[in-house]
Parts: C-alpha cells; sequence; structure tokens
C-alpha cells in the first residue's frame, strides 16, 4: 500500500497540474498580466488652431503607414459623428483622426469642447470661421503622421474640404457628403474652383441634395478615380449616412468602399 502524500507535497502537486491546464486550455496566447497598460482607444489628442484655439481629436490609428483620412463634422455635431464609422475605416485599412471644429455642438451627451473653449473666448464660431481648425488638423497630421491626407467632410465642413482640397499640396484625395456653394461670396464659387480639379474625389449626399452637387462640377469633367454617388434610396444629409444600422446606409458603404479601394495604393 502507497505512503500517504505529505499535505504540502499533495497541494503543490494540485497547484501544478492547475497551473498547466490555465496555460493549455483554450487559447493559448497569454493573457495580458494586471500591471499590462492598454492602449488607449481612440486616442485623445489636443493641438493648437491657427490662431492657438486648443483643438480636441479621436486618433484611430491602426499603424504608421496605412493611409490617414482627417474626419470633419457637420454643423451643431463633434468628432463623435464618426463613433462606428473610424472603426469602420480602420477595417478597411485606414488611420483617422476626428476632430471637434469651433462651428459645432453636443451629440446627445457628447461635447465638442474646440467649440466649448471657443465659446468661453468669445470667439466668431460660423462655418468659416473652422477652416483654420481644419487647416491645422492637417498641418499637424502632416508633421506627425502622414505627408498624404484624405480630406473628408460632412456638410459645411465638405464644403471646406473641396476649397482646401483644391488649395493644399498636402490633401490626396477629398470625401464630400453633402457640400453647397454657399460659401461663394466669401471664398469664390466652387464650380469655378472645381473647374479642371484632378485629384481623386468622392461626391455624395441624399437623393434630394444630388441636384445642388451636380450643380458643382457644371464646369468640370469628371475623370478616374472622381465620383459622383447618387443614392437609390432617400439617403442622408452628411456623414451620418454611413452611421451603423443607419436606414440606407449599406449602399453607401459599398461606394465609399469601392473608391477607397481605388486609392488606397
Amino acid at each position: 500500500m502507497m505512503k500517504k502524500l505529505p499535505i504540502a507535497l499533495f497541494l503543490l502537486s494540485l497547484f501544478l497540474v492547475s497551473c498547466k491546464q490555465k496555460t493549455t486550455k483554450g487559447d493559448a496566447t497569454p493573457k495580458a498580466s494586471k500591471t499590462e497598460v492598454k492602449t488607449e482607444y481612440p486616442k485623445v489628442l489636443e493641438f493648437p488652431s491657427l490662431d492657438s484655439l486648443t483643438i480636441t481629436a479621436h486618433l484611430y490609428q491602426i499603424d504608421e503607414t496605412s493611409p490617414f483620412i482627417l474626419l470633419c463634422h457637420q454643423a451643431r455635431f463633434n468628432k463623435f459623428e464618426y463613433s462606428g464609422i473610424a472603426e469602420k475605416l480602420n477595417e478597411m485599412g485606414f488611420n483617422c483622426m476626428a476632430i471637434d471644429q469651433r462651428s459645432g455642438g453636443p451629440i446627445g451627451k457628447t461635447q465638442n469642447e474646440t467649440y466649448l473653449r471657443a465659446v468661453k473666448k468669445e470667439l466668431a464660431i460660423d462655418y468659416l470661421d473652422a477652416e483654420p481648425d481644419i487647416r491645422a488638423a492637417i498641418q499637424y497630421i502632416a508633421k506627425n503622421y502622414s505627408e498624404k491626407i484624405i480630406l473628408w467632410g460632412s456638410s459645411y465642413s465638405s464644403t471646406l474640404a473641396l476649397y482646401l482640397g483644391v488649395e493644399m499640396n498636402e490633401i490626396s484625395a477629398v470625401i464630400s457628403f453633402s457640400p453647397g456653394n454657399y460659401l461663394a461670396d466669401k471664398k469664390g464659387s466652387l464650380i469655378d474652383k472645381l473647374e479642371g480639379f484632378n485629384k481623386p474625389m468622392f461626391l455624395t449626399s441624399s437623393k434630394s441634395e444630388a441636384k445642388y452637387v451636380k450643380a458643382l462640377l457644371e464646369k468640370h469633367k469628371m475623370i478616374k478615380a472622381q465620383v459622383h454617388f447618387i443614392p437609390e434610396g432617400s439617403g442622408h444629409h452628411g456623414s451620418r449616412a454611413l452611421w451603423i444600422n443607419q436606414q440606407g446606409g449599406e449602399e453607401y458603404w459599398t461606394a465609399i468602399g469601392k473608391f477607397l479601394s481605388s486609392i488606397k495604393n
């Protein structure tokens, strides 16, 4: 008859078996230790606008080499317009940064921090006043992440995106959701600005707005990697057309995915 194991030795054997089971059962990938610090996602950034007003942004970075998209929101909105959208763009192979522009506001309980600072400083917060914020964000990305930037705008910021796409060499392509020609008296007509525009460009809107987008292209002949997408359904104004579970959003995603694939390399 075997002698009984000393209690200490018996407990030690149970401990060793337990450790072995935990490291071999299921996923063999080592788990993060309690002291490991996870990378913040999205990462919150702050940097100065051209007039030194602090801009708050969300950085959705997957690596150091993928193409970079700057995401700009519509009126009365903020960087959270792109929650869900930016993550999907990451899955498609694009780094993103979504900014708070001073012309904006809250979405539900989420705040536009750049707007709040501008109001506190009694700065102007009209559409055109946000242009220095977008320019500063382009310069910040060009300095720290990528020299070529895909500029993505929604409503008023999509109009500014087209002007800046014409003017700035750092911008390699423009994505414009629901642009209009309502800044013509201050910045010149987009109809004239877009004549001969030769960078990749994706224009879209709701179906009812399509005629206004088409009017912007009155003097322009579309070339390769330039798209005017008109939805089959009624669609939506601005980038919220792509919100997760948005009715009719899938056709926008199919179109934008095709466009981004064409300019990725």
